[in-house]
């Protein structure tokens, strides 16, 4: 009896975990996403920019088309509105260490960032009485941001504003590095 190597990989292939490429959530666009805050427990992580290969193709084309209409329309003085995002990522950082020193009570959240295309996406868990209004306006002051979008609740028990980050065998380990450290303690 003779064994077909290729066929035994690929046999072994269809029953790994993780060898699904519809099942490896992944930070294909790079879009910049990290924690900024971790004061509320049990807050479900979001899901971010991670996404898995097939709607990765599904979002490409409008992807490519909103990063270059930016330029186009004479809105942006960069030819993709993609290639902001590094750098409001870093302005992001700097404007919510100053918001944790001086927002009275924007220490109590825990959230998240999510950055593209000149968009900020605030997902997370605010304390009863957190300043969201100042604090997303705060943001809309980060040069170069075109819009706030805010996807905070103060009751998360009732569930939240975002697709939640559901860790599996397949997606264990592929984006936790890509979350960086807290900037707000």
């Amino acid at each position: 009896m003779t064994i077909d190597y290729r066929c035994m990989l690929c046999a072994l292939m269809l029953v790994t975990p993780g060898a699904h490429a519809e099942d490896d959530l992944q930070n294909r666009g790079h879009d910049p996403f990290f924690q900024v805050s971790s004061a509320i427990p049990n807050c479900p992580e979001p899901a971010g920019p991670r996404v898995n290969e097939a709607e990765w193709k599904r979002e490409s084309h409008h992807r490519i088309e909103h990063g270059n209409h930016c330029w186009l329309e004479g809105r942006c003085r960069l030819p993709n509105a993609y290639a902001y995002d590094e750098e409001i990522a870093d302005s992001t950082r700097r404007r919510l260490q100053w918001l944790s020193a001086n927002l009275p009570g924007g220490r109590q959240s825990t959230l998240w960032v999510t950055v593209w295309r000149r968009w900020i996406q605030i997902q997370g868990c605010v304390a009863p009485g957190f300043p969201v209004a100042p604090f997303m306006a705060a943001l809309r002051e980060v040069p170069d941001v075109e819009r706030v979008i805010d996807e905070t609740t103060a009751h998360p028990e009732r569930g939240v504003p975002y697709t939640q980050f559901h860790k599996g065998p397949s997606s264990q380990g592929s984006m936790k590095a890509g979350a960086v450290g807290s900037s707000m303690p």
